[in-house]
């Protein structure tokens, strides 16, 4: 190496090293955020009404009490029971479920309950772009101020896919994840598809026993490659199943699933064994509570609930956030998209990450109780759901009855892609079975998962909370014990502009340090100081390269300064 390349080279790296030695000498103040000046909301939901809380009866159907501060639509309940064909309109219009989104007829088999069920489902687009709004719409956070784009089954409504006329906010039938639907053993169902979307669509009944159907007569299985031709915009398809087998299973998207599963299309599908005046809740659109128990569960349970875990590649659900043309959102998805490099970047629980995983998604139980737990992974990844304070026994695996002597006891509870497993938690006190009451934790134990875009606390993390530990707004009473979980229902937090820490002591040891502006500048300064580095090194070698024209340059301006006629000048 030519010595004059060298020096230059070393020069380069001398400034870059000895520009961050001078600036680790000096240590920058610490600097607190003022928390009146972030985001900071409700930590339950202002728009709900507490008195959905509360057990009561609509329509002669009986709904349980669910105390958590965000609970469903008790009229939702009461019309997916008794479907939206027998309720009057003053509880239809309370629902905005379409009058034909949940059909219910015919006692076929004489028991006192209807067995022919119709389900009407659109297909949804949540946080995408529109020609028509310069931001996304409509809105839904999984978290406070995290919107990535997805796409759902959605029930039949009968409004606007906003709020209202002034709101971007999604309407509330209008989320994830996807609805749970639940059938009786021997019910004829039919699941009207009726593509709203831009793209082709189809349902496939994964471990639901349904005939096989080829093309000709409209497909049954959901698979292109293999049965039907794609369901494109604008059209409808009926698929129909007489389930012979009860258990919990799941339906999906089977068009390019590598990104439509990923983006949201894929719900929980339970088969309820047939018994007498079994009026199932049809749809569970939400938190996951089930407050019409089928009466099987009910004769072995006190109480169920529907736990759907799922993930998404913030690079994919940026896509339909890029564009309004539907040919781009396709070449991106289908030709430059690769799910073999995708990262899961979102964790949730029902639909929502912590810190709103506290007011949808708590398991809210008494001392003595038997919960059922129905749990799905439509994520790409294996998790590992971890119960605090509590040994859960797994009972079914993939909607079939594990052998009762070979039933085995967990904390830690791995759950494949697509697979499903029923537990039943008991709340006993016996050092096993539970611990005793308190506000415990249940969370995916893998690290990335109790993260939101790469930022803890978040993720799919709830609670197994005694009602003893809820306060009465529902949430667990983590405030009598010193904790602030406010600090999480803040946008800027998950912006990384709020260190979490800065008030653990009077002197905020671990606040802000003066003049660090985040990842994104602090890389712009390390480029910036590359920059000036290298452009001192090419000076540096240019002088080296050009020193003999340099020099004789130098003599010839001396000698002329030296001269008469320069002195005189």
């Amino acid at each position: 190496m030519p010595i004059h390349l060298f020096i230059a080279i070393l020069t380069f790296y001398l400034m870059l090293f000895g520009a961050g030695a001078q600036a680790s000498l000096k240590l920058p103040e610490t600097v607190k955020v003022d928390p009146a000046a972030l985001t900071t909301e409700p930590m339950c939901d202002p728009k709900i009404s507490s008195a959905w809380r509360e057990a009561q009866e609509i329509e002669g159907i009986k709904i349980e009490a669910s105390p958590g501060c965000s609970p469903d639509n008790p009229a939702w309940i009461a019309a997916a029971v008794k479907g939206t064909n027998r309720i009057s309109m003053e509880t239809l219009m309370k629902t905005g479920l379409s009058p034909d989104a949940i059909i219910k007829t015919d006692d076929l088999d004489g028991d006192g309950d209807p067995d022919r069920i119709i389900i009407k489902l659109e297909i949804m687009e949540l946080n995408g772009k529109s020609p028509d709004f310069p931001g996304l719409l409509p809105t839904f956070d999984i978290a406070p101020g995290v919107q990535p784009g997805a796409w759902v089954f959605a029930p039949k409504t009968s409004g606007m896919s906003t709020e209202n006329f002034e709101s971007v906010r999604a309407n509330p039938l209008l989320r994830l994840p996807s609805p749970v639907i639940r059938v009786e053993v021997g019910d004829i169902v039919q699941i009207v598809l009726e593509n709203t979307h831009y793209f082709p669509h189809s349902i496939h009944l994964h471990g639901v026993d349904h005939p096989f159907s080829h093309k000709d007569h409209g497909g049954n299985d959901g698979v292109p490659q293999t049965s039907e031709r794609e369901l494109m915009p604008g059209e409808r398809r009926i698929y129909e199943f007489q389930a012979r087998q009860p258990g919990t299973m799941f339906y999906h998207c089977h068009v390019q699933t590598h990104t439509h599963l990923a983006m949201g299309l894929g719900g929980m599908i339970v088969v309820e064994e047939n018994k007498p005046n079994n009026w199932l809740q049809t749809l569970n659109i939400g938190a996951g509570h089930v407050r019409h128990p089928s009466v099987a569960v009910k004769e072995q349970f006190d109480q169920e609930y529907d736990l759907h875990y799922h993930a998404m590649d913030k690079e994919l659900t940026e896509i339909v956030q890029k564009y309004n043309d539907p040919r781009l959102i396709a070449r991106d998805m289908n030709q430059r998209y690769d799910a073999t490099d995708s990262t899961e970047d979102y964790y949730t629980l029902n639909g929502l990450s912590f810190p709103y995983t506290l007011r949808e998604s708590l398991i809210v139980v008494e001392p003595d109780q038997k919960i059922k737990l129905r749990l799905l992974n439509s994520g790409g990844e294996l998790i590992a759901i971890h119960t605090h304070g509590h040994h859960a026994t797994i009972t079914h695996y993939d909607g079939v009855e594990h052998n009762p002597v070979a039933q085995i006891m967990r904390d830690v509870f791995d759950m494949a892609p697509a697979q499903r497993l029923d537990l039943k938690l008991e709340t006993v006190n016996d050092g096993k079975h539970s611990y005793g009451e308190g506000d415990w934790l249940i969370h995916d134990h893998r690290e990335k998962g109790i993260t939101t875009n790469g930022m803890a606390e978040g993720g799919s993390m709830s609670s197994i909370v005694y009602t003893s530990y809820l306060d009465d707004s529902g949430l667990p009473k983590v405030s009598h014990f010193g904790i602030d979980l406010s600090n999480f229902f803040t946008k800027e937090y998950y912006e990384r502009r709020y260190p979490i820490w800065q008030d653990l002591d009077e002197t905020a040891s671990l606040g802000s340090p003066a003049g660090q502006l985040g990842v994104n500048a602090a890389t712009q300064t390390s480029l910036l100081n590359a920059l000036y580095g290298l452009l001192i090194g090419l000076f540096v070698y240019l002088v080296f390269a050009k020193r003999e024209q340099i020099k004789q340059s130098a003599v010839a301006a001396v000698s002329r300064l030296k001269s008469p006629k320069g002195s005189n000048q």
